[in-house]
């Protein structure tokens, strides 16, 4: 069963990361985009991260985000990974950007 939103590419379906908004035809939490971003990603290169997105599904995700900010950042919140847990050369690389 899906559960509709007001956007072309992001949806919902409960059997997939508990109904947490998505790339519709994949598995890729909206959040996922934003955290991109985030990290000064344009979203134009983000498909290079993120190849099996297009361009389209990339600009309705963060949209979706602009329009539903306070739901998407408990779910990036609720998904951090401790510091600690981050293998040292990830935390390295980040640190270059």
């Amino acid at each position: 069963m899906t559960t509709t939103t007001n956007s072309r590419y992001v949806t919902r379906q409960p059997d997939i990361l508990s109904g947490e908004p998505i790339i519709k035809g994949t598995r890729t939490p909206v959040r996922a985009i934003v955290e991109n971003w985030r990290l000064g990603i344009r979203p134009e290169e983000i498909p290079l991260h993120l190849p099996h997105l297009t361009l389209a599904q990339v600009f309705d995700a963060l949209s979706f985000y602009l329009d539903n900010q306070a739901e998407i950042n408990e779910y990036i919140e609720r998904n951090h990974v401790p510091d600690e847990l981050v293998h040292p050369a990830i935390k390295a690389r980040l640190n270059q950007k």
